[in-house]
C-alpha cells in the first residue's frame, strides 16, 4: 500500500491541485480544509497512517503555525513541508523551528513538490532506523518502532503488549526471518524489564557438547578445558530476558535441566556445589511444529506446555503484504545511506512486484534483496530493473540483468614447455644479451612433462641473473633479494663459477 499524504490547505482549488499531483507520484492522499481538520485527522483512528503533511501556513482560525505547535509532542516524528505564498526569511526560521522539516513557496511546481515529499520521507525513514537500532542496543525498544500496520501484525502487536504486563512464559512461532527476535525485544520493551538485560541464545548453533555449560555455566576445572568460571546465559539474563531462539533444537538431557530451571528459578553450573538463583523473562521461539515434535518423542511434553504458556504467531511476509512499502522505503533509507548513494525512494510499480512475490525467507530475505538494489541501482529510485532475481519470479514484470563486466583477454597458447613468466610479453625475449634473443622465462616443467626440482629451478635462475648482469655479485644478489654470502654460498652448491666483481 502507498503511503499516505495529508493535504491542509483552505483553498480547495490548490487542495485539488496538490491531490492531483501527489496521486501522480504514486502516494495516497488524504485532505483537510483547515487546521482543527487537520488536527482531527491526525487524532483519529487512522492518525498513524499518514506520512507526511503538506502544511499552508496562512488559513482562517487555526493556522499553520498553531498546527506545528499543537502536534507536538505526540507526532513528533511526523515529517511536515510548509506553503505558504509569502516566503520571507522570518516566516521560514520560524516554521523551521516550530518544527517543519520542508519550506515551499506557492505556487510550487510538481517537480518541485515530488523532489521535497521523497526527502522528507527518506530523512524520516533514516531517522526511524537510528532510533530503532539506539533502542534496541539500550534494550528499550518497543512495537511503535516496530514496522506493523498489517491486520495480522496489528493481533501480534495487541498479544505483545498483553503479554509483557506480566512476567508469563511466551512462545513466539512462526517460519524463519519473520522477525521473531525483534517481537521478543519489543515485548521487553513494553515491560517492567525496560532497559535490562536481553540475552539471546541460538539453541540451533550451540555445541552439544557445551550447551549445558553455555546455558547453565561451570566452575573453574569442571571439565577439560574449563580455564575459568563462567556464569552461562540464565545468570547473564538475571534480572532481564532470555529469549530462546529455535528452542525445538535443543537436546532431551538439556530439555530436563531446562525445566527444572523454569520450575525451581534456579540453575546447577557444571562442577558447582549449590545451585544459583535466578530472575529471568523467558521468551521462546521456533519455526518448527511443535506438536508435531512432541508426537514424534523429540521434544518433551512437559516442556512444550511449560513454554506454550502464551504463545505468539507472527504471520510470514507473504500474509501482510501491507507492510513491504513501509519496510522497503526503511531498508532503502538505511542501506542508502550506508553505500552513500543518493537514493530518495522506491517505483510505484516496483513496490507491487515487491508484493506480487512470496517471500519464502520473509522480511530477511526482503531485506538482502533491498541491500542488493540499492548496490546495483544508478538512479535515484529503485525501479524494477534494481531487482532482476525477483522480477523474473513474478508474473508480468522482467528486468535486465546489468551486463557483466568484459572478459579477460585469454593468454597466448604455448606449445611447448611450461614457462614460469612465459606470458609476460615485457619479459619474453632479452634484447642484445647473452642469451642473444632466447626465452627470458625458466622451464617449470620437464620434457616428459613432469614438475621440476625446486633446486633446478633455482639454479636456471642463478645462471640467467649471472648472465643478465654479468657476474656482478652486488647486483645479482640484489636482484635476486638475498644476501652476497648466500649467492656465494648457492654458487658453490650447485659448482657455478660467476666472476665475482664488488
Amino acid at each position: 500500500m502507498a503511503q499516505l499524504i495529508l493535504v491542509v490547505d483552505d483553498d480547495p482549488a490548490q487542495r485539488r491541485i496538490l491531490e492531483h499531483s501527489i496521486q501522480r507520484f504514486g502516494y495516497r492522499v488524504a485532505t483537510a480544509d483547515g487546521g482543527e481538520a487537520a488536527l482531527q485527522v491526525l487524532d483519529g483512528p487512522n492518525g498513524g497512517d499518514v506520512a507526511a503533511m503538506i502544511l499552508d501556513l496562512v488559513m482562517p482560525d487555526v493556522d499553520g503555525m498553531t498546527v506545528l505547535e499543537r502536534m507536538r509532542p505526540a507526532h513528533a516524528r511526523l515529517p511536515v513541508i510548509v506553503q505558504t505564498a509569502h516566503g520571507g526569511i522570518d516566516t521560514v526560521v520560524a516554521a523551521m523551528r516550530a518544527g517543519a522539516d520542508d519550506f515551499v513557496v506557492k505556487p510550487v511546481s510538481p517537480e518541485r513538490l515530488q523532489v521535497s515529499i521523497k526527502n522528507v520521507l527518506m530523512v524520516n525513514a533514516l531517522a526511524g532506523e537510528i532510533t530503532r537500532l539506539a533502542h534496541k542496543n539500550e534494550g528499550i525498544l518497543s512495537f511503535d518502532d516496530l514496522v506493523a500496520v498489517s491486520p495480522g501484525m496489528t493481533q501480534v502487536v495487541k498479544l505483545g503488549l498483553r503479554a509483557a504486563q506480566s512476567n508469563i512464559p511466551i512462545l513466539i512461532e512462526g517460519e524463519s526471518g519473520v522477525g521473531k527476535e525483534m517481537i521478543a525485544r519489543a515485548i521487553q520493551g513494553a515491560s517492567d524489564r525496560r532497559g535490562k538485560p536481553f540475552i539471546t541464545v541460538n539453541c540451533g548453533a550451540l555445541p552439544e557438547n557445551l550447551v549445558e555449560s553455555i546455558l547453565f555455566g561451570h566452575e573453574k576445572g569442571s571439565f577439560t578445558g574449563a580455564a575459568g568460571k563462567h556464569p552461562g546465559k540464565f545468570v547473564e539474563a538475571s534480572g532481564g530476558t532470555l529469549f530462546l531462539d529455535e528452542v525445538g533444537e535443543l537436546p532431551l538431557d538439556i530439555q530436563v535441566k531446562l525445566l527444572r530451571a523454569l520450575q525451581e528459578g534456579e540453575v546447577d553450573p557444571v562442577g558447582a556445589k549449590r545451585p544459583v538463583r535466578v530472575d529471568i523473562r523467558l521468551i521462546s521461539a521456533t519455526n518448527r511444529n511443535m506438536i508435531d515434535m512432541v508426537k514424534e518423542g523429540r521434544f518433551r511434553e512437559d516442556l512444550y506446555y511449560r513454554l506454550n504458556v502464551f504463545p505468539v504467531m507472527v504471520p510470514a511476509l507473504r500474509g501482510r503484504l501491507e507492510d513491504i512499502p513501509t519496510l522497503v522505503h526503511h531498508f532503502v533509507a538505511r542501506f542508502a545511506a550506508e553505500e552513500g548513494k543518493k537514493i530518495s525512494g522506491v517505483r510505484t510499480d516496483a513496490i507491487r512486484m515487491l508484493q506480487g512475490y512470496q517471500w519464502p525467507g520473509n522480511v530477511r530475505q526482503l531485506e538482502n534483496a533491498v541491500f542488493r538494489a540499492v548496490v546495483l541501482c544508478d538512479g535515484p529510485e529503485l525501479t524494477v530493473s534494481d531487482f532482476p532475481q525477483i522480477a523474473t519470479l513474478v508474473d508480468g514484470y522482467s528486468a535486465e540483468v546489468p551486463p557483466a563486466p568484459p572478459p579477460r583477454p585469454e593468454p597466448a597458447l604455448h606449445t611447448g614447455p611450461a614457462i614460469i613468466g612465459g606470458n609476460l610479453p615485457q619479459t619474453t625475449v632479452l634484447q642484445g644479451s647473452a642469451v642473444g634473443g632466447t626465452s627470458l622465462g625458466i622451464a617449470a616443467l620437464t620434457e616428459s612433462g613432469q614438475i621440476r626440482k625446486l633446486e633446478d629451478v633455482e639454479s636456471d635462475m642463478i645462471r640467467l641473473a649471472l648472465e643478465r648482469y654479468r657476474g656482478h655479485m652486488s647486483e645479482v644478489a640484489r636482484k635476486l633479494g638475498i644476501g652476497r654470502s648466500t649467492l656465494y654460498r648457492k654458487i658453490r652448491d650447485m659448482g657455478l663459477d660467476g666472476e665475482k666483481s664488488q
